[in-house]
């Protein structure tokens, strides 16, 4: 098997499936090659609470990208999500050396912004620039070369529980990877699925994942604000096996197949087949009533995100609406519902920008793992460090004290 390291592996731990999507890079973007998917197991809410069914979970899905691909992957961008995941907005001011910005200015005003108190138990996942401020020049997306003398910046800062971190990294040492990267599967998501318009614009992504459902608001190209529902599409499954009587694994393919977000939408002659817990027959029943267990569970969750949306300040900058991916989007009238919560245009969110074997690709329910290698892509065009997560420590160290011996000389 190849093992060329041009390759990129983008790896969506979630908590009903484990994807590995394999990319080449091109001038134009990705080319999809390979992908493999497991169930997963060992997560609640996003969160590793069994290393070792994750690790086979992960094996698993490896092994089917790597016999699509045709090549041995040992480096992977893993998303990483849960209701422990927190973003702030913070700012950062520096006097400029020399009355020109330089590369040393830039990195010195971000290492102002985020000199904020974070809590041991916490760690840094992503510090996103969202604009430059030379003197009163605002609005500034690259101030290298441009002359002043004061120098700010706005980012967005996201955290995460520093044990949720580590343990999907050693979930993915123990299968034989290294990370390159943690990357929040909302901006992952968001480099897959949303326009440079919307995001100019301003707009709400919502991905409604298995365990959690994730808020990202993007206005004036930078992210504003990312926030975490610990409901998602595993509690409209519970609603479905408890209401229907049938079990969690018939309940998720009756999801998939039949559920319905608008009762209105439903013909009440249309029937169902639901199979029956234990040794009874199956029974018919009609799809209206599946659909009047589905409703409630998603409007209470996009209603959630309403008020999220609310609270945070935002909701009046997005003006090009709400984009909903992740797998449980895919039911038959949830933009629809979503329209009505909202107050807002609302459509379903599909992976763009790649080629190879998109068609394969091509659903709501890849957009994270499509994203994280679109996401790596641009990391590696903009000639940005890849942290080697947990890998050759003390090389880093080195470094780092190189950089300090520089910045004084």
């Amino acid at each position: 098997m190849s093992t060329k390291s041009e390759f990129l592996v983008g790896l969506d731990i979630g908590t009903t499936k484990i994807c590995a999507v394999v990319g080449e890079p091109t001038p134009e973007g990705v080319n999809i090659i390979g992908i493999g998917m497991s169930p997963s197991t060992g997560l609640r809410k996003g969160v590793v609470v069994n290393i070792e069914q994750t690790v086979q979970s992960i094996k698993k899905a490896l092994e089917e990208a790597e016999l699509m691909a045709g090549c041995q992957i040992r480096d992977v961008y893993a998303g990483i999500a849960g209701s422990h995941i927190k973003g702030f907005n913070s700012h950062g001011v520096i006097a400029v050396k020399g009355g020109e910005v330089s590369q040393k200015d830039k990195e010195r005003v971000i290492d102002a912004a985020k000199a904020v108190a974070i809590p041991l138990d916490r760690e840094l996942i992503h510090i996103l620039p969202q604009e430059f401020i030379v003197d009163d020049q605002r609005g500034v997306e690259d101030p290298l070369g441009m002359a002043g003398v004061r120098l700010e910046v706005k980012v967005h800062i996201v955290t995460g529980a520093v044990s949720s971190a580590q343990n999907i990294i050693r979930s993915c040492h123990k299968s034989g990877l290294d990370v390159s990267d943690v990357v929040l599967e909302s901006l992952a998501s968001a480099e897959a699925v949303l326009t440079e318009d919307e995001k100019e614009i301003g707009v709400a992504l919502v991905d409604i994942g298995g365990g959690t459902t994730d808020l990202s608001i993007f206005c004036n190209d930078s992210i504003k604000h990312n926030s975490v529902i610990a409901l998602g599409g595993t509690n409209l499954t519970s609603d479905i096996a408890f209401g229907l009587r049938t079990s969690i694994s018939s309940a998720e393919k009756i999801k998939e197949k039949y559920s319905s977000a608008m009762t209105d939408k439903v013909q009440s002659n249309e029937v169902i087949e639901v199979p029956s817990v234990g040794d009874w027959n199956p029974r018919q029943l009609s799809r209206r009533v599946l659909a009047e267990i589905c409703e409630p569970r998603i409007e209470e969750i996009l209603s959630l995100v309403d008020q999220e949306l609310v609270q945070s300040g935002y909701k009046n900058m997005v003006g090009a609406g709400v984009v909903l991916t992740g797998g449980t989007s895919l039911i038959e009238g949830v933009d629809e519902l979503g329209e009505q919560v909202f107050n807002l245009p609302t459509r379903v969110g599909y992976p763009k920008g790649i080629g190879g074997l998109k068609d394969v690709v091509m659903n709501p329910k890849y957009s994270t793992a499509v994203g994280l290698l679109q996401y790596s892509n641009q990391q590696q065009k903009s000639g940005q460090t890849i942290r080697m997560r947990d890998k050759n420590v003390f090389n880093w160290i080195l470094a780092k004290m190189r950089k300090w011996f520089s910045d004084i000389s």
